[in-house]
């Protein structure tokens, strides 16, 4: 196995207290190779010292910058990696000791530029959902996207993943938006061409349910909406034929808001458009064989 030099980026807002777990896990991985970058996004005093705490670790790195959201961090993050391959971690969020291993090892396995690991969700009753399961392969860039689309095991998820640097020529995380890795994943796909996919579950993510992801709805909830479309466009520009997996995966986001918007004043005009798009749009999702079963019974 090669000793490529790989870059962990931490971007890091006020959540502190989760920080070690994931440093941890971190410092006992299997592949020695790899620097860490910390991006403290402007958190308030506490984070910045549990940041700091880090700093004279040899191969961790510890960047304080205005705050500018998640998209920013990552970009600020991959400026001043120096790594041949890029990994983005959330620090809330912890990896098993062979995470980067594991993914060198698919991508060396396949000859490709980017790979794939699968995930497990903490919840904070101690219950675990491992989405995980067993084997490997090669998959090209179009396959990957129209699973991404159905939500077939490939999520838009900038973690759980491993990127050649050069795929991000010309692409970086659009800032002011959430759901940013929805706007950037499929691309990075599209310039791999070629991605490594393995089943095995070496993520693992710590559902917080007061997050901006997880918790109601606030007006960042709208992005949703933005990347899925900018997804959509991107996507449908290369491959037309997946029309049918983009419109499916553009209602899903539309139902998706709608259910956050129950009961929220001063969004009328959104919802109308929403539920305008469904009614034109559910025929297609409800005629296609390779929408999931949920779809249909939304």
């Amino acid at each position: 196995m090669s000793q490529a030099v790989v870059s962990v980026i931490l971007p890091v807002y006020d959540i502190g207290e989760f920080l070690p777990s994931c440093m941890n896990s971190l410092f006992n991985q299997t592949y020695k190779n790899f620097e860490i970058i910390i991006v403290d996004d402007g958190s308030h005093e506490s984070c910045r010292r549990i940041c700091d705490s880090y700093k004279d670790h040899e191969g961790v790195f510890v960047y304080h910058k205005k705050n500018g959201g998640l998209s920013d961090a990552r970009n600020f993050g991959f400026e001043k990696s120096r790594g041949e391959w890029i990994i983005f971690i959330d620090p809330d969020d912890w990896v098993d000791n062979d995470h980067i291993e594991y993914l060198i090892s698919l991508a060396e396995q396949f000859g490709t530029d980017m790979a794939v690991s699968q995930h497990r969700v903490m919840y904070s009753s101690g219950k675990i959902r491992d989405n995980g399961g067993i084997g490997e392969e090669c998959l090209d860039d179009k396959t990957c996207i129209e699973r991404m689309l159905y939500h077939d095991v490939i999520d838009t998820s900038a973690w759980g993943k491993m990127y050649k640097r050069e795929l991000f020529d010309g692409i970086r995380y659009p800032v002011g938006l959430c759901f940013e890795d929805i706007a950037t994943t499929y691309a990075l796909m599209m310039k791999a061409k070629r991605i490594a996919v393995g089943y095995r579950s070496t993520y693992t993510y710590m559902y917080r349910p007061n997050s901006i992801v997880n918790g109601p709805f606030n007006p960042h909830k709208i992005d949703l909406l933005k990347t899925t479309d900018m997804m959509a466009k991107g996507v449908i520009s290369v491959y037309p034929d997946l029309r049918n997996a983009v419109i499916r995966r553009r209602v899903y986001s539309r139902f998706s808001t709608l259910n956050q918007l129950e009961g929220v004043k001063g969004y009328d005009g959104l919802k109308k458009d929403i539920i305008s798009f469904i009614r034109k749009y559910s025929k297609v999702v409800l005629n296609d064989p390779q929408a999931p079963t949920r779809d249909h019974l939304a």
